[in-house]
């Protein structure tokens, strides 16, 4: 893989990158970014780098207009418009102010467009209407904006959801909220963070933000009933745990007000299917056409909330499993998202030592849920941990390089790892045991979401992480939830498929199998699952 070095501000960084992008686009899913406001068209002449060294493409006319010959002579360019195609060194003359905004990860949203077709006919009254889709996660936010009537894409932003510091978990969001301050203190955060989002994305990408005049919201049903404000209460109530929730908001137009949009915006939130079985996962099944494909099929949503689907053919069952920190925010010692600086790939050599790929940075802050598994099942495969995820050598962490930092990882970090795994395989047990349908007969499984983005499959069915299938059968899909409120966005056919997956469905309540506890000790092992 090529590196880029980066010059900045007398500082110098190399980070690893994925041919394709133009340069702007590179630095936006980093700590590095150029300044810009015209969505990478060299309008604005803002994002200009010095390229000492690196073959990126001939000048463009954006550039010959915004630099000018002398300019262009002594090494000036605009990020916009350049493409590395291999090593090369640049110098960011003038970068962007800090944000908590940025794009996401590489790979994590796909650029194709979201819809089969933009059939969805876009409001009246507004010229040249955009729209925006919004996956409200209980880790992250991702939002996109796009062009109404041709589902072009104009913005993309991604960020932590500011909620976090009342708990990483939704239970313990939950709880907070059962105080009434503290609730609408929760539900303020969120709709401040979509606001400022979108905001960002239209000071970057040149757009009015009093265009946008439909916004789709999909989550977890817990992050949806904090954000309206409604019902969050009876998901601590057991006897709530299959109902449907309600959670459109009393007053979507002062949201709606608040963000900038056009007069009369409609701001829709997705209702969830059932209990904690949430509108993220619904869109995820309409972006990856889950009831159109293969059958038996399964997807899986990871994330705190971990979600999942079985298609038979027929019917949709479908779970909702606590997956912990251990997916999305880390946890034990060197835990953290997939963001920059996160360890996401580790690679061990014949001589047994771990390699580290770092995400948008070249200083490793700690290690993500993938490069998590990745750590864990090389040690399994070395016999330094055992089934029981013990450290064989009699300690309690194993240490290793990733850059120049040296990061350990912990027995919490194996425990964590445990418990999120041992939710998620009992959950597909469950569905499997209510379907009749064993792992071998699954002729699709999807591994949705930021951290199923990044999984090693092999790495992921040694440790039963996700079902010992054939590697052809599995997809690392990203985010299917963001995917799918775009469609919903875009198309009236999305609609359609939403429908059918509701019509569908059958909620399984996990807390109410009578094996529950025997089935998540079995998954607990660091071993492949088993029917």
């Amino acid at each position: 893989m090529p590196r880029l070095t980066l010059l900045v501000r007398g500082e110098r960084h190399v980070i690893d990158y994925e041919p394709g992008q133009s340069l702007r686009d590179l630095l936006d899913a980093t700590d590095f970014r150029v300044r810009s406001a015209c969505h990478g068209l060299g309008a604005c002449g803002l994002c200009r780098v010095r390229l000492h060294v690196g073959a990126a493409g001939a000048f463009t006319p954006a550039e010959h207009l915004q630099i000018g010959a002398a300019g262009l002579a002594a090494g000036l360019r605009l990020a916009c418009q350049i493409r590395p195609t291999g090593d090369a060194t640049v110098e960011l003359l003038d970068p962007a102010a800090p944000s908590d905004w940025r794009a996401p990860p590489p790979g994590l949203v796909s650029a194709a467009p979201p819809a089969p077709s933009f059939d969805r006919p876009p409001p009246t009254g507004i010229a040249h209407p955009l729209g925006a889709a919004v996956d409200l996660g209980t880790s992250h936010l991702t939002l996109a904006v796009y062009e109404l009537a041709s589902g072009r894409r104009l913005g993309l932003r991604f960020g932590r959801n500011p909620q976090g510091h009342h708990g990483a978990d939704v239970v313990t969001r939950l709880v907070a909220a059962q105080d009434p301050a503290t609730a609408r203190q929760l539900a303020g955060e969120a709709r401040a963070a979509i606001g400022a989002a979108l905001a960002d994305a239209a000071q970057r990408e040149g757009f009015d933000a009093g265009r946008i005049a439909r916004v789709v919201i999909v989550g977890n049903t817990a992050m949806l009933a904090l954000l309206a404000e409604r019902n969050h209460g009876l998901l601590l109530q057991p006897a709530h745990w299959s109902d449907r929730l309600d959670c459109a908001p009393a007053d979507s137009a002062a949201w709606g007000r608040d963000w900038g949009l056009a007069p009369g915006a409609e701001v829709e939130v997705v209702p969830p299917l059932a209990g904690f079985v949430g509108s993220d996962l619904l869109a995820g099944l309409v972006a990856s056409d889950f009831l159109g494909g293969p059958a038996p099929a399964l997807l899986v949503d990871f994330g705190t909330n971990s979600e999942i689907a079985l298609w038979t053919g027929e019917t949709l069952w479908v779970t909702a499993a606590a997956g912990g920190p251990a997916f999305e925010t880390g946890s034990g010692r060197c835990g953290m998202p997939a963001e920059a600086g996160a360890v996401y790939r580790i690679v061990f050599d014949a001589a047994g030592r771990p390699a580290a790929s770092i995400l948008g940075n070249d200083e490793a802050r700690g290690l993500c849920g993938s490069g998590l598994v990745d750590l864990v099942a090389g040690l399994r495969r070395r016999g330094a941990l055992t089934a029981l995820g013990k450290f064989t050598g009699g300690g309690d962490a194993f240490a290793f390089s990733a850059g120049a930092r040296t990061l350990a990882l912990g027995w919490r970090d194996v425990d964590a790892l445990q418990r999120a795994k041992g939710a998620v395989g009992a959950g597909i047990g469950a569905l499997c045991a209510q379907a009749g349908v064993a792992l071998a007969d699954l002729r699709r499984v999807i591994a949705a979401g930021l951290f199923g983005r990044y999984l090693d499959v092999d790495n992921a069915r040694q440790i039963g992480l996700l079902p010992d299938v054939p590697a052809e059968r599995i997809e690392l899909a990203g985010n299917t939830a963001l995917a799918g409120a775009a469609a919903l966005l875009l198309s009236a056919s999305a609609r359609a498929a939403l429908d059918r997956a509701r019509a569908t469905a059958r909620s399984i309540n996990l807390a109410k199998l009578p094996d529950f506890d025997a089935i998540f000790l079995e998954h607990l092992y660091l071993q492949p699952m088993t029917a």
